[in-house]
């Protein structure tokens, strides 16, 4: 695996899209909410998500962690590991309304902040509203208002592109802060493990130690041929990400794509009765969610499981809007009336709205920069 040539223009490239980019991740988010409402759970080992038989953990504290314990793990699987481990509910209401508290101290120093969930934005301050000019101190200032405002710590990377910044609120949570300056990139990049690129799952990583790639550096040493041979369509980003190279922007105001709820049932069933009773459910919790926020969409799609994972969907959509619960309820139980009486048992149901009328992306205007005219 020799290295050749780039795709084309990469430095180029690379030199044009240089920004001011933090990344802000909350530590722990939810469990980290639990403890600080809850006062009693704080220093112990709690998970937040469901405690049945089939549950899964949301997420789960630092305390909970050490004992090998992690989001999407079975909560069974969690409880052996950690037989102390505390469950609460989901309160998701509660860290939408501490997401949105975040998200204004954000909004106080740029427009320019991109979601990615309730827990972590990337934020461009290239150029800052306050005219503070140093992402660094902008970053600091950020972490110190969260506490002092939501009584909780958040990590932060502060680099000159997405990748980077992303990797380096990793590095050093929680309640961290790294820096990767221009010209840094490339030898933080390659003296990573692939499985902490973003998009690298478990089985992309075992794949390339198969094939003697265990680090950034083994990826350097691919060349864009023998990516695109085994990686296809990802062979680029990985030879870029190998590199730090990100040219993707900051979209501020990125538009959701749908909303709903899901639900893991304690047991299968397929009375139909018992499964209008979880519909009725799901309808409340949803339409919560569409009037939070501020959605209107034309498409409800209901998703049922069933015990062997197969699954099953109806999907309606209308030529307008939805106009109010009561249509979205009459929407869903057709949906569901039309798939009774079921042929096998279901183990999970989802309700979403779609189609939104806000569907769309606003980008930012890249804004060509030197080396030297970025303080961090």
């Amino acid at each position: 695996m020799s290295a050749t040539a780039s795709p084309a223009d990469d430095s180029a490239e690379e030199a044009s899209g240089l920004r001011k980019i933090i990344h802000v991740d909350m530590d722990a988010f939810y469990a980290s909410v639990e403890q600080r409402d809850e006062p009693a759970l704080r220093g112990l080992p709690i998970a937040v998500g469901g405690s049945g038989p089939r549950g899964v953990l949301t997420t789960c504290s630092y305390e909970a962690r050490k004992f090998g314990c992690r989001s999407a793990m079975p909560s069974a699987t969690a409880r052996r590991l950690c037989p102390g481990l505390i469950f609460r509910p989901p309160r998701f209401a509660v860290y939408t309304q501490v997401s949105h508290q975040i998200r204004d101290i954000f909004l106080d120093y740029t427009p320019h902040v991109e979601p990615l969930s309730l827990d972590e934005a990337f934020l461009d301050v290239t150029e800052d509203l306050k005219g503070i000019g140093s992402a660094v101190r902008i970053a600091e200032l950020i972490r110190a208002r969260i506490k002092a405002e939501t009584g909780l710590t958040a990590s932060a990377g502060v680099s000159y592109n997405k990748f980077l910044a992303k990797l380096a609120s990793d590095q050093h949570k929680p309640d961290g802060l790294c820096v990767i300056r221009p010209g840094e990139g490339a030898q933080f990049a390659q003296g990573l493990p692939v499985r902490r690129f973003f998009g690298i799952g478990p089985r992309g990583a075992e794949k390339m130690a198969g094939l003697g790639i265990e680090t950034g550096a083994d990826l350097t040493a691919c060349d864009i041929a023998f990516l695109r041979g085994h990686f296809g369509a990802q062979a680029d980003y990985l030879y870029r990400a190998a590199r730090g190279i990100d040219l993707r922007r900051v979209k501020a105001g990125r538009a959701r794509k749908s909303v709903g709820t899901e639900r893991t049932l304690d047991k299968d069933i397929s009375s139909g009765s018992a499964l209008r009773k979880v519909l009725a459910r799901i309808i409340e919790l949803t339409w919560t969610r569409i009037e939070k926020s501020g959605s209107h969409g034309r498409t409800v799609t209901l998703k049922l499981k069933h015990g062997d994972f197969s699954q099953l969907t109806r999907a309606r959509s209308l030529p307008s809007t939805v106009a109010s619960k009561a249509e979205f309820e009459a929407i869903g139980h057709a949906l569901l009336d039309e798939v009774l009486p079921l042929a096998q048992p279901v183990r999970l149901v989802g309700l979403t709205l779609s189609a939104l009328d806000d569907e769309s992306e606003q980008g930012l205007t890249q804004i060509g920069a030197s080396q030297g005219s970025l303080p961090f």
